[in-house]
C-alpha cells in the first residue's frame, strides 16, 4: 500500500482524537463554571447527544454500505462530515448570552447536531482498514499511523484548547475563540483523510445488517467480539471520566486551572514514544498479553492518584504520566484485536461484516465517553459541587474536592478492573495459516508461475470453504471478478 495512503488515512485521527477530547475535557466545565448550569443538568446535556449516536451510528453504517457513489462507499461520507462538523463544533461554544437551563438546552442541541455529523465521518472511517487490506501486518501499519495522529491530535487539542479558553479568564469570548481554533483542526484532519485516501485499494467490501436488531443479533453470534467490545467500552468509559474530571482536578485539587495543560502533556506526551513499544510487545508476546499489561498499568496509576492530597503535585504528575504510557497501548491494541476479529469472522462465515461490527464498536465508544462525562457530573452533584458563572467563581465545600479526587482515581480504576475481567474472557482468533490443515495445504500446493511485470497482482483467494467452489478445487477468476477488482 502506498505510504501516502497510510498517512492520509491517519490524518482522519486529527478529527476523531480532537472531537473525543475537547468536548469531554472542556464542555462540562464550560457549562458549570462559565454558563452557570447546574452539574446534574450539564451532565444530561452532554449525555443525551452522545446517546443519540448509539442509534445513528448503525444507520450511518448501513447507508454507507448501500451507497453507490462514484467515490466509493466510504469517502463521500468523509467529505459530508468534513463539511458539517467544523462549523457545528464552533457554534457549540458560540452561545448567545444565555445562562442556566437555557444555556444547557442550546449546548445540547448543537452538540447533538455535531455528534450526528461526526458519526457520518467516523463510522465509514473506522471501517476502511478492514477493506483496504487483508494482511494483518499491513493493518497494523495503517493503525500505527492512525494512533500516531490520534496522539498528536489529543496532545495538541488537549493542551491548546484549555490554554485558549483560560487565556481571557474563562470568559464566553475566550471559549468562542477556542471553538474556532478547534474547528480549524477538525477541518484539516477530515479533509486530509478524504483527499489522502483517494488512491486507497479495496480488497473487500463489507455489508452491514439492515437493522439495529439484526446487527445486535450478528454481534451475539460473535462471542469474542462481545467481550472485546465490552472491554473497549469499559476503558473508554474510564478515559471519559478522567477527561471530564481533569479540569476540575487541576482547578480544585492542584489549585490552578492552568495546571490542566501540564497534566495533559504528561498524559498524552508519552503516546507517540511508547506506541512502537506496545506494538513490539504485541508481536513478541501476543496482542492480548500486551493489552493485559497496558490495562494493569492504567489501573495501578489511577489508584496512585488517590494519594494526591497527601503526596503532592509531583506525585499526581507522575501518576498521570504512567496513565499516558498505558494509554498508548489502550488506544492501539484493541484496534488490532478488532481488525483480527473481523478477519476471522469473514473467514468463518464467508461474509464481509466489518461495517456491522465497526458501527456497533463506535457506538459503544461514543456512549462510553458520554457516560464518562455524565458519571463525573453525577459525582459533582452528589458531592455538593456549586456551579458558577464567568467572573464569579463559587467556593467549593471539602466534600466536593474529595469527590473530584475520587472521581479521577477510584472510579476509573474500578472500570479498568472490569475491563481486565472482560479481556480475560476474550479468545484471540487463530490465524488460518497456523492450523494443521492449512499448513499441509501450503506444503502440498505447487508454487504459482511468476506473473509478468506488467500484470496486476492477483487478488487474494478466499478462505477455504467460504467460496462457491468445492473445497480443494482450484480457483479461476471470472470476467466478473476482474471487473470487480478494477472497480
Amino acid at each position: 500500500m502506498p505510504a501516502s495512503v497510510r498517512v492520509g488515512y491517519g490524518l482522519g485521527s486529527l478529527c476523531t482524537g480532537t472531537f473525543a477530547t475537547v468536548p469531554g475535557l472542556l464542555l462540562l466545565y464550560y457549562l458549570t463554571n462559565v454558563m452557570a448550569v447546574p452539574a446534574a443538568a450539564a451532565g444530561v446535556a452532554l449525555f443525551l447527544p452522545k446517546a443519540w449516536d448509539v442509534l445513528i451510528n448503525p444507520v450511518v453504517g448501513a447507508l454507507s454500505d448501500r451507497s453507490r457513489f462514484r467515490g466509493g462507499p466510504r469517502r463521500p461520507f468523509l467529505l459530508a462530515g468534513a463539511c458539517t462538523l467544523p462549523p457545528l463544533f464552533a457554534l457549540i461554544f458560540a452561545a448567545p448570552p444565555l445562562r442556566g437551563m437555557a444555556a444547557a438546552g442550546y449546548a445540547a442541541l448543537l452538540f447533538l447536531l455535531a455528534a450526528t455529523a461526526y458519526a457520518v465521518f467516523q463510522v465509514p472511517y473506522v471501517t476502511m482498514p478492514a477493506e483496504m487490506t487483508d494482511d494483518s501486518e499491513e493493518r497494523g501499519r495503517i493503525l500505527g499511523w492512525r494512533v500516531a495522529f490520534l496522539g498528536a491530535a489529543i496532545l495538541l487539542s488537549g493542551a491548546v484548547a484549555p490554554a485558549i479558553a483560560h487565556a481571557g479568564g474563562d470568559t464566553p469570548s475566550s471559549y468562542r475563540l477556542m471553538g474556532l481554533a478547534v474547528a480549524a483542526l477538525l477541518a484539516a484532519g477530515m479533509f486530509g483523510a478524504w483527499y489522502g485516501t483517494r488512491r486507497a485499494p479495496s480488497v473487500a467490501r463489507s455489508t452491514a445488517e439492515p437493522s439495529l436488531r439484526s446487527q445486535l443479533a450478528a454481534a451475539r453470534g460473535n462471542l469474542p467480539f462481545l467481550f472485546l467490545a465490552g472491554m473497549w467500552t469499559a476503558q473508554a468509559l474510564a478515559i471519559g471520566v478522567m477527561l471530564a474530571g481533569v479540569q476540575y482536578f487541576a482547578t480544585y485539587v492542584l489549585g490552578s486551572a492552568s495546571a490542566v495543560t501540564p497534566l495533559f502533556a504528561c498524559m498524552i506526551g508519552p503516546l507517540a514514544l511508547v506506541m512502537p513499544l506496545w506494538n513490539r510487545l504485541a508481536r513478541s508476546r501476543g496482542v492480548k498479553s500486551a493489552q493485559f499489561w497496558a490495562s494493569s498499568l492504567f489501573l495501578a496509576a489511577t489508584l496512585v492518584l488517590t494519594a494526591t492530597p497527601w503526596a503532592g503535585t509531583w506525585a499526581a504528575y507522575g501518576a498521570v504520566a504512567a496513565v499516558g504510557i498505558a494509554y498508548g497501548g489502550l488506544q492501539l491494541l484493541p484496534l488490532r484485536m478488532l481488525a483480527d476479529n473481523l478477519a476471522a469472522d469473514a473467514a468463518r462465515t464467508g461474509r464481509q461484516r466489518a461495517a456491522t461490527f465497526t458501527g456497533l464498536w463506535t457506538a459503544a465508544e461514543t456512549l462510553a465517553f458520554a457516560l464518562g462525562a455524565g458519571a463525573f457530573a453525577a459525582v459533582l452533584a452528589v458531592s455538593g459541587f456549586r456551579s458558577s458563572e464567568a467572573g464569579h467563581q463559587a467556593a467549593q465545600p471539602g466534600s466536593a474536592v474529595t469527590g473530584i479526587t475520587l472521581g479521577m482515581s477510584v472510579l476509573p480504576a474500578a472500570l479498568a478492573l472490569a475491563g481486565l475481567w472482560l479481556l480475560h474472557r476474550y479468545e484471540e482468533p487463530v490465524p488460518p495459516a497456523t492450523t494443521a490443515g492449512s499448513a499441509r495445504a501450503e506444503a502440498s500446493a505447487p508454487a504459482p508461475p511468476p506473473a509478468p511485470a506488467s500484470a496486476p497482482a492477483p487478488a487474494p483467494a478466499p478462505a477455504r470453504g467460504t467460496g462457491p467452489q468445492a473445497e480443494g478445487s482450484d480457483r479461476t477468476d471470472t470476467p466478473e471478478d476482474e471487473t470487480d477488482r478494477a472497480e
